[in-house]
C-alpha cells in the first residue's frame, strides 16, 4: 500500500488540497472500467512506464485506435460538474486528456490502477488550478485557457514560440455569446458573465501559432505525444480541433486524433497533409506535456 500513499501525496502536494469528492456516482463518471484496466495492464507489461512522457502518451493513444467518436461525454448533469472518463467513446479533446492521464499514471506505480486515481489525474488537467468545484465554470473550456493554466502549474509547455510561431489576436466570444448551446449555461445563466470575462481575457492575450504553410518545415522538430491544437479560420474562436503528434515506423509525422468525419480514433495522414485537406484550418500551436512536478515521494516507495 506504500505506493498508494505516495500517489496520494504526489497528486495533492502540488495541487495544494486533497482530491475533491465527486458529486456524481462513479458508475456515471467513469464508463468503461474494464477497458481502462486492460489498456493500463498492457502499458505496464510492455514497459511503457520507462519511456519519456510523450512516448507514453503516444502509446496509449495508439492503443485507443478504433474507439468510437462520441461528443458531449462530459455533459453529465444540468447543474453538477464532475471529473469524468468515458473509455468507450471519445471526442478530440477527451482522447488527449485520457491518453495523457494514462501516460502519467502508468509511471506512478505498478498495477492495480483504479478509476479514482484516473479521475484525479483528469481533474488536475481539465480544471482551473486542478480543482473541480462542482460548477461548469471551473472546467477549462478553451484550449488557450487550458494551456495557460496547465503551463502556469508546470504541467505543459507551449513550444510554439521556439518553432517560429507568429502572434495572432482574435475577439473570442463564442460561449459568452451563445450560452443556449451549452446545457449547464442554459440551466444556470448566472455563469454567463464569467465566460464573457474569460473570453475577453483570452482575446487580450492572443496566441502564437504556426501557419499551415510553414508546418512542413517544423514537423521534424515535433515529438510523439505533442498536443497539436488546430487553429481555425473561423471568427470568434482560436481553435476548432486537437490531436496528437505521432511518428510512424517510416518516420512520417502524422496526426493522431478522434475524428468526427471518420467517427473513431485513428492515425491520420501526415500532419501537414491533414491540415491542407481543410480550408478552415489556418495552422497549429504545439503544447508539450510534462510529468507531474513532484515525483520524489515515489522514488522511495
Amino acid at each position: 500500500m506504500r505506493h498508494l500513499a505516495a500517489l496520494l501525496f504526489t497528486l495533492t502536494a502540488f495541487a495544494g488540497t486533497a482530491p475533491a469528492t465527486a458529486a456524481l456516482p462513479l458508475d456515471k463518471t467513469f464508463v468503461g472500467q474494464k477497458k481502462f484496466r486492460q489498456v493500463m495492464q498492457r502499458g505496464y507489461e510492455e514497459g511503457w512506464a520507462n519511456l519519456p512522457l510523450g512516448e507514453r502518451v503516444n502509446k496509449f493513444a495508439l492503443a485507443l485506435q478504433g474507439t468510437p467518436y462520441v461528443n458531449y461525454t462530459l455533459e453529465l448533469d444540468d447543474r453538477i460538474e464532475a471529473a469524468s472518463v468515458n473509455m468507450n467513446g471519445m471526442d478530440c479533446w477527451t482522447l488527449f486528456e485520457i491518453s495523457l492521464a494514462m501516460g502519467r499514471l502508468v509511471a506512478l506505480h505498478p498495477p492495480p490502477y483504479t478509476p479514482r486515481e484516473m479521475l484525479r489525474l483528469i481533474e488536475i488537467d481539465r480544471y482551473r488550478n486542478g480543482r473541480c468545484t462542482g460548477k461548469f465554470d471551473s472546467r477549462l473550456h478553451h484550449l488557450e485557457d487550458w494551456m495557460g493554466d496547465n503551463q502556469r502549474r508546470g504541467l505543459v509547455r507551449d513550444v510554439t514560440p521556439s518553432l517560429g510561431g507568429v502572434p495572432l489576436h482574435r475577439e473570442m466570444r463564442y460561449m459568452g455569446k451563445k450560452p443556449h448551446l451549452f446545457r449547464q449555461l442554459r440551466a444556470d445563466p448566472s455563469m454567463v458573465p464569467e465566460f464573457i470575462r474569460i473570453e475577453r481575457e483570452l482575446s487580450r492575450r492572443g496566441i502564437t501559432y504556426i501557419p499551415k504553410s510553414q508546418v512542413p518545415k517544423i514537423e521534424s522538430k515535433l515529438r510523439n505525444g505533442d498536443i497539436i491544437c488546430i487553429v481555425t479560420n473561423w471568427h470568434e474562436a482560436y481553435t476548432s480541433h486537437v490531436g496528437l503528434a505521432s511518428r510512424d515506423n517510416k518516420g512520417v509525422l502524422r496526426f493522431l486524433h478522434a475524428s468526427k468525419n471518420h467517427r473513431k480514433v485513428l492515425l491520420d495522414d501526415r500532419l501537414s497533409s491533414y491540415l491542407n485537406r481543410f480550408s478552415t484550418h489556418a495552422g497549429i500551436y504545439v503544447v508539450r506535456p510534462l510529468d507531474l512536478p513532484d515525483r520524489r515521494p515515489l522514488a522511495a516507495r
